[in-house]
């Protein structure tokens, strides 16, 4: 048996060996974990990666270039601001790089502004605000964007990262309150991340359903190294452990956080994503509308957001031959007069129509929750939005055929499908015959006489008359300007611009000077009650200050008028409705600009006064013309003081 190992002996051996096996493993986890906390501390203070990436600490270059960099590259011309001494150097740098700085005198009319760029260009607004109340001001403004589904980047300024949660200047919880107004949100933690991070935000902005998207910038990534080393790093290296420990812990940060900072990126535009109608959804429509009689259909403002070019969607429109009636950005698709295009009783025609094409518009107040739909309609629903397609479809109305996609695709798609498709003349006549006894009914309200002022239905009329081809119109304002979207009508697509389904007062000034900077020879035309324009009234100042000739034209009625009616029937008070005939155009010359005054005095020269404010903002005047009007009641035909 010597020098043979027995099973016996072969059981043995790891008996043997197990006291000291079971000393072993317990060190082995101990130093694995060691290890483990050791590597997982230094990843989380930067030390792997900054072994690959250099910090260059002699370098001036700051955040705000990397911002203005990635703004040029996605085509933005204006920066829309107030300033703040948080977002300082994005601004500088913007100006170096090109990009035109217009600063306003509320963070609200910033916003504006660039929702309205976004609308009449189909890119992206870009609006910088500071930290805090810079950001708050913003919020109406962001909201109303939402709703109206305009891709706007809202750049906001922030305490230092090391500083926030404990009692810095203006320092809020910013990220809580944009998530439930934004697509996209985000919170800059170092420099190397603005690119990318701006990148996504543009992408995010403008695919899907477009709409407002927020990236916080904190003070400490926008400045250079060395003045936000002079803020955060002690000037004398302390003596004492703590102290020596919290200085390196702060050299550490702000090592990390200007790590790779200048090192190249990708700046461009991103893939968007925007969803498609598939061609079987298509094939389906087709096949409905083909069978039509009454067909009608409704395009919202979805119908003009990019891919398709607004004059290929006119022309499809135009190919389809079918009755429309325009909302929103649609407005002035198919320019003035053209048959196709319903105005009036769009209601009646709703209840008469046996296919029904609801392109880019939902069912939501605007259209009575759907219950101004017939349920023996048909009806075809397209929207990039399934959940706002859908609203209401489990009450009032059921849609035939469902389609999320891209709304101008559709209609260019549908209407390829339906070549040579026609249909009886004698539907649109009806409808426009409607559209004929509704016009003549106001020919017959302007006629009434007022014991005072003017009558504003025969202003609006006049003001029709004269609007020129090349104008924008922007709207904001009760009565006055419910009855101005009767009356006038914008010349082209793209040419009218109101706030949207939010109903939000004060966008006048803000829409104004988006619209005036991006297309410069149009000629934009306010129309502002008088309520309204007390949220634009200190704007003159940016538009003289910028050289922006806008012209606004005032509908002073003394009072909240559209408020007043439904107050005083229903409970038999006027309180807070009332204002007083305030001398505006004197307030805008006040600011620098142009004042004239319509009144009983010079009611036959309407005209005159319209063609002398045209004249002054062609000479690079704003102009304000505060026309005195009585008050008109659609409901019953009258008109009173």
């Amino acid at each position: 048996m010597e020098g043979r190992l027995t099973w016996y002996h072969l059981m043995e051996i790891p008996a043997a060996a197990a006291p000291a096996r079971s000393i072993f493993t317990p060190l082995l986890l101990v130093c694995g974990t060691l290890v483990a906390a050791v590597l997982c501390a230094a990843h989380r203070l930067g030390l792997f990666y900054r072994l690959l990436h250099k910090v260059d600490k002699t370098s001036i270059r700051h955040g705000g270039e990397s911002v203005a960099a990635v703004l040029r590259a996605h085509g933005v011309r204006f920066l829309f601001t107030l300033v703040g001494g948080h977002i300082s150097p994005l601004l500088v740098a913007c100006e170096k790089l090109g990009i035109r700085v217009v600063d306003t005198r509320h963070e609200v009319t910033a916003v504006f502004a660039a929702d309205a760029v976004a609308r009449l260009t189909g890119t992206v607004g870009v609006v910088a605000v500071t930290a805090g109340p810079g950001l708050t001001n913003t919020v109406t403004a962001v909201k109303n964007a939402q709703i109206a589904q305009s891709p706007v980047l809202l750049l906001g300024g922030a305490a230092s990262i090391l500083l926030q949660k404990r009692g810095a200047l203006q320092a809020i919880d910013q990220m809580s309150l944009f998530r439930p107004l934004c697509k996209f949100c985000a919170s800059v933690r170092r420099v190397r991340d603005i690119t990318p991070t701006l990148r996504a935000a543009m992408a995010a902005a403008q695919s899907g359903t477009p709409g407002p998207v927020f990236v916080e910038l904190p003070i400490d990534v926008l400045y250079p190294y060395f003045m936000v080393q002079k803020e955060i790093v002690p000037a004398k290296p302390p003596k004492d452990l703590m102290g020596r420990a919290v200085s390196w812990y702060l050299t550490n940060y702000l090592d990390n956080l200007f790590a790779g900072a200048w090192e190249p990126q990708p700046e461009g535009p991103l893939p968007l994503d925007i969803p498609q109608a598939s061609p079987q959804q298509v094939q389906r429509c087709v096949e409905v509308l083909s069978r039509a009689k009454r067909p009608l259909m409704v395009l919202g403002s979805q119908a003009l957001l990019p891919p398709t070019p607004t004059d290929k969607l006119r022309a499809a429109v135009e190919s389809l031959g079918v009755p429309c009636f325009l909302g929103g950005m649609a407005r002035g698709l198919l320019g003035r007069g053209h048959p196709l295009h319903i105005r009036q009783n769009r209601s009646t025609a709703l209840k008469k129509a046996d296919v029904i094409l609801l392109a880019g518009i939902v069912c939501d107040f605007r259209l009575s929750y759907g219950r101004v739909l017939s349920r023996r309609s048909k009806i075809i629903i397209v929207n990039r939005n399934r959940k706002e397609m859908l609203i209401n479809s489990d009450m009032f109305w059921k849609p035939q055929e469902a389609v999320q996609g891209d709304v101008g695709s559709f209609v260019v798609k549908l209407v390829e499908g339906l070549q040579g498709q026609t249909w009886a003349s004698d539907w649109a006549e009806e409808l426009q015959q409607a559209d004929r006894q509704k016009e003549q009914s106001f020919r017959e309200k302007a006629e009434i006489p007022v014991a005072q002022h003017l009558n504003p239905v025969r202003v609006l009329q006049l003001v029709e008359e004269t609007l020129p081809d090349n104008s924008i119109l922007v709207v904001d304002g009760g009565d006055f300007v419910g009855t101005a979207a009767h009356l006038v009508q914008p010349r082209g697509p793209l040419c009218w611009l109101d706030p949207g389904a939010f109903g939000t007062l004060g966008v006048g000034a803000g829409f104004a000077l988006g619209a005036k900077l991006c297309r410069p020879d149009a000629e934009v035309w306010c129309l502002f009650g008088d309520g309204a324009f007390g949220y634009s009234l200190i704007e003159f100042d940016t538009f003289v200050r910028h050289k922006v000739p806008v012209m606004a034209l005032i509908g002073n009625d003394a009072g909240w008028t559209q408020i007043s009616r439904e107050q005083v029937s229903c409970l038999g008070s006027n309180v807070a409705c009332g204002l007083a005939y305030t001398d505006y155009h004197k307030a805008a010359m006040g600011l620098g600009a142009q004042g004239l005054l319509l009144s009983r005095e010079n009611e036959d020269q309407v005209v005159k006064v319209l063609r002398d404010a045209q004249q002054q903002c062609q000479e690079g005047h704003p102009v304000v013309v505060n026309i005195l009007i009585g008050r008109t009641d659609f409901r019953d035909g009258s008109i009173a003081m």
